[in-house]
């Protein structure tokens, strides 16, 4: 069996498979067990209460999905109280995803947030930044780093940086994450999209716009980890479109430690294990003892380093 231990910063996973935030919960717990997974990922969690984005929120299209959610959700402190007890039952490293409206909001939820059961803090920075006229953190540099920078300031977990695909210059804000304190990068959230209800000749999604995700949107995530593995040192953890090992093993060559399974569990709950069973099959039959091996391969450096 190979080794698929993966080390991301501080963290020793015992796979490089995990959900990505806002499609999983822990009674996905009654389907198969999480202990399996790498790490499990929480949905965001915000400062305070949010109602959410009005319905309707989810709307299929034909090659993936598009959602503008809001993030509802009951705030950091009735978070902790109710929520993390249910997640401290399980055994895999705790990554909760936070979003806030500043870079101080993002600062203080850090602090709140470091406690007993929490493994990692998610830095959801495609939020809009209230500061920027609404413009989302990871849309520019500077505010990305802002933000990793107050929560460097404000707790000693690892601070994984989730990136944005809507952005001119994903590389540009890789390293100023990096340079700001993040310990990895998470690439990519959803990118933006739009879709017509043709009963209503009006948007599909209550919101109107909303981000896309699953099969459809493979492609443009690999390219944008491909892109960040090449700018920073530190690890990157791929997530867009990913429902197989084989998906898997793409997003490991282009320079992933690891990687964020989201639209495919909704088709199929039990699809991460298939994926971490995938990952293991591949490096059997193509000799790789370690998962770790695949990092990168795909990369013009490593390539070079090889023909030498």
């Amino acid at each position: 069996m190979p080794d698929l231990s993966v080390r991301i910063g501080g963290l020793t996973l015992a796979n490089p498979v995990m959900p990505a935030s806002g499609t999983f919960g822990p009674e996905l717990g009654e389907v198969f067990d999480l202990d399996r997974l790498g790490a499990l990922v929480t949905k965001s969690v915000t400062p305070e209460p949010r109602r959410g984005n009005p319905t309707p929120r989810v709307a299929e299209t034909g090659q993936g999905l598009l959602n503008s959610i809001g993030i509802p959700g009951k705030g950091i402190e009735a978070w902790i109280a109710y929520d993390l007890p249910v997640w401290r039952r399980f055994a895999a490293p705790l990554v909760v995803s936070l979003s806030a409206p500043t870079a101080s909001a993002f600062a203080e939820a850090a602090r709140a947030l470091t406690v007993e059961g929490v493994a990692a803090i998610e830095a959801n920075i495609s939020c809009p930044n209230l500061e920027a006229d609404g413009r989302a953190f990871a849309a520019e540099p500077g505010p990305a780093a802002a933000a990793i920078a107050a929560m460097r300031g404000a707790t000693r977990l690892p601070i994984w940086a989730k990136l944005s695909p809507n952005t001119g210059d994903a590389a540009a804000v890789a390293r100023a994450c990096e340079e700001a304190g993040a310990d990895a990068l998470v690439v990519a959230n959803t990118i933006l999209g739009l879709a017509i209800d043709l009963a209503t000749l009006r948007p599909a999604l209550g919101a109107g716009m909303g981000g896309y995700s699953g099969p459809g949107f493979k492609p443009i995530a690999l390219r944008l980890v491909w892109q960040c593995a090449q700018a920073v040192r530190i690890p990157v953890i791929g997530c867009g479109g990913i429902a197989t090992g084989q998906d898997a093993v793409e997003f490991l060559a282009a320079g992933a430690t690891a990687v964020q399974v989201g639209t495919a569990s909704f088709i199929q709950p039990a699809a991460m294990l298939q994926v971490i069973e995938g990952i293991s099959a591949f490096c059997t039959a193509r000799g790789f003892s370690r998962v770790s091996d695949l990092t990168g391969i795909a990369l013009p450096s490593l390539q070079r380093i090889a023909a030498e």
